[in-house]
């Protein structure tokens, strides 16, 4: 990837600028990657044997930070504060420092902690924020203002807090017992960690409000079902809270069985609260088995909500989608008010801003309105419109359609400076980045850049600098960085970088013979690998069309590839020849259906066939139906992929696009065409 430099620039140890890997290098290149597997595999002795010969190495600040890093537990401040002081300005200063800190709060070492926290310069890492705010409430206790701030600020970290962590479950501890937090607090944190089937956080969060009913936690994770069948009363306010627990446990595998709990049982021994968010669980997951159960059964769950304000938005979220599809035409009133009651942040999302806007058209206004009061509902609707219509984004797209345009190529950007070109050049960060990322560390170069571009000062770079960053990253043919670095711009946006299309000749060429849009090809791969050739996935996907071992294997049998081994699908030719005659097959299958046939080669062929619904069923606008995908991962993915598609649409053919024209609807399958091909991969 990388060219050989004219000149290699020293910045101070280790720091390179316009650093590319070259034959002089790569036999310290090597140890680089020895150093690095020593490191994942925790061998200390290795690492320091080695840190020694990387010295002046383009990549040092990596070799000294992965062999401290490995004996952190058992370094001394001093060691740390030298690394620090050496590497100065780096990302792995900054790493370190923020593991530093993690460790620091793990021992209770406040004093130097708080000695060291100013200097973290990310500052994106929640634990290490709890610890923060946890000595800050130490330091004035007394304030309860300060105090609600504080308590606050720690409870959206801690829900937001996937698996059970230190800093944010131990300030949330000392925060319940200042009273500054309630047990509603930590029992919503219990519900949550319960839904995503996390034990060890929902035991954290109930050892803090009720320690002594840690054994039913255990009980109640090992068989919801048997739990909930041998329990009788629930009186008191801790184990009413367990129950609930129960059968949201329940209601993730067996919401059916979680409803006749609720009904038989449970139900008149909650809370109205408790009650509620059950319900609105139940709902959600019923919502999300489409084409297993029908839509308006969802509805019905969601109607034993009394208070759709106990609800989250999450469940708030499932009601909406539920709504749009529950007949012939969308509730579209469901839709409104389960919006508005939406927490601020969620409604300002494109999805739920562009949905509303729909429901506010669709709507009559009350017959006794004036005029004046009609007008104002439509242009509440044109309004929202207008706050998110662009070409960047699934329903920033639509909306812009909504409001009558198409969408185009911008005009691009004034062009790069030779000033802004060069201090993207010559910057050590993204030159790290890139060497990293040449010699085949792309998960530390990816991480240093990202720093470099976001994290390193407040805000992240400037857009003219985001900008030069990118093309630095295009110019070099790292795609993914190109790309996602052009995205952070706003107002100059740049869709040859945003939208490049490398390998140009071999994908038309290959569409064309195939009968496939190339744009559709190019939307895809943008999403699959960023065109990344060598991307590999983490369930064994590879390739620029990140193509399953055991379905390229099939597929090259469909298309007559003799000879074909596993081996060959990270060749690109190989690659694009596969995925797209894969890509092609579904797509037939799929009744030419793009949305469809996007989210089969994301989850398989066989999801979107029952996604779709069954006979009688209605047919949905396709973006409906792309909004009630149930997996958020491919819910996301087809979304993505079909907006990146009209705007790679509008650039090969020079000529405004509408996505909503490639949309179309999606119903049950039409029964007088042939049987789906159920032994497609």
């Amino acid at each position: 990837m990388g060219v050989c430099a004219a000149s290699i620039l020293a910045l101070g140890s280790g720091m390179t600028a316009n650093a590319q890997p070259n034959t002089a290098t790569s036999r310290a290149d090597t140890l680089m990657l020895d150093m690095n597997q020593a490191y994942r595999s925790g061998d200390k002795k290795k690492l320091s044997q080695l840190l020694p010969q990387l010295k002046g190495h383009a990549l040092e600040p990596w070799a000294a930070y992965w062999e401290l890093k490995a004996r952190l537990d058992e370094a001394t401040p001093a060691e740390v504060d030298s690394f620090i002081q050496r590497y100065a300005g780096s990302y792995q200063e900054d790493r370190l420092r923020n593991d530093w800190l993690l460790l620091l709060g793990q021992r209770r070492d406040w004093a130097g902690f708080a000695a060291e926290h100013p200097q973290f310069r990310m500052g994106d890492d929640r634990e290490v924020r709890c610890y923060a705010l946890q000595i800050e409430q130490q330091q004035a206790p007394k304030n309860s203002a300060n105090n609600q701030r504080i308590a606050q600020e720690v409870k959206t970290n801690w829900l937001a807090q996937r698996d059970a962590d230190d800093g944010c479950s131990n300030a949330a501890a000392r925060l319940f017992e200042a009273k500054a937090l309630t047990a509603d607090d930590i029992w919503l944190k219990a519900r949550l960690a319960t839904e995503s089937n996390r034990s060890r956080a929902v035991s954290d969060a109930v050892a803090i409000v009720a320690p002594d009913s840690l054994s039913l936690v255990s009980e109640l994770f090992a068989s919801p079902i048997k739990f909930l069948a041998t329990k009788q009363i629930a009186i008191r306010k801790t184990r009413k809270e367990i129950i609930v627990l129960a059968l949201i446990r329940l209601a993730a595998s067996d919401s059916d069985g979680a409803a006749q709990m609720m009904d038989s049982k449970w139900g008149v021994q909650l809370t109205s609260e408790e009650r509620n968010w059950v319900w609105g669980l139940i709902g959600k997951q019923t919502a999300t088995r489409i084409g297993r159960v029908p839509g308006s059964d969802a509805l019905a769950f969601y109607a034993k909500v009394s208070k759709d304000s106990d609800l989250n938005d999450d469940m708030l979220g499932w009601k909406v989608r539920a709504a749009l599809r529950a007949g012939s035409q969308p509730n579209w009133r469901l839709v409104l008010s389960s919006i508005n009651t939406m927490t601020p942040a969620e409604r300002n999302d494109p999805t739920w801003v562009y949905w509303k806007a729909r429901a506010l058209m669709a709507l009559p206004t009350d017959k006794n309105a004036t005029p004046a009061g009609m007008s104002a509902q439509r242009a509440e609707a044109l309004a929202l419109l207008q706050s998110i219509a662009s070409g960047q984004g699934f329903y920033e797209q639509l909306a812009l359609e909504e409001l009558g345009q198409r969408i185009s190529v911008p005009a691009r950007p004034a062009p790069l400076t030779s000033a802004e070109k060069e201090a993207a050049r010559v910057h050590p960060g993204l030159n790290r980045a890139a060497y990293a990322i040449a010699i085949g560390l792309r998960s530390e170069g990816v991480r240093e850049w990202n720093y470099s571009t976001n994290l390193a000062q407040p805000g992240g770079m400037p857009e003219r600098e985001v900008l030069a960053a990118a093309q630095f990253a295009c110019d070099r043919q790292i795609w993914d960085r190109c790309i996602n670095t052009s995205e952070r711009s706003k107002v100059e946006i740049d869709y040859e970088q945003r939208f490049p299309m490398p390998f140009h000749d071999a994908v038309l060429k290959r569409a064309k013979a195939i009968d496939l849009d190339p744009a559709f090809v190019y939307g895809l791969i943008r999403q699959e690998s960023r065109f990344v050739m060598d991307a590999r996935s983490g369930v064994g996907a590879s390739g620029l069309m990140q193509v399953m071992p055991a379905t390229a294997k099939e597929t090259a049998r469909r298309l007559g590839m003799t000879g074909f081994t596993a081996s060959q699908i990270t060749d690109r030719d190989t690659n694009i020849a596969i995925g797209t005659g894969y890509l092609k097959m579904v797509l037939d299958d799929m009744s030419g259906s793009i949305a469809m046939a996007a989210a089969g080669y994301n989850a398989g062929p066989g999801r979107p066939r029952v996604w779709r619904g069954k006979t009688g069923d209605p047919a949905l606008e396709a973006a409906i139906w792309a909004e009630n995908v149930p997996f958020s991962e491919t819910r996301d993915y087809v979304k993505k992929v079909l907006s990146n598609t009209t705007n790679y649409a509008a650039i090969i053919t020079g000529k405004p696009q509408s996505l909503k024209a490639r949309l179309g609807s999606i119903g049950p399958r039409d029964l007088t065409l042939p049987e789906p091909d159920k032994t497609l991969p």
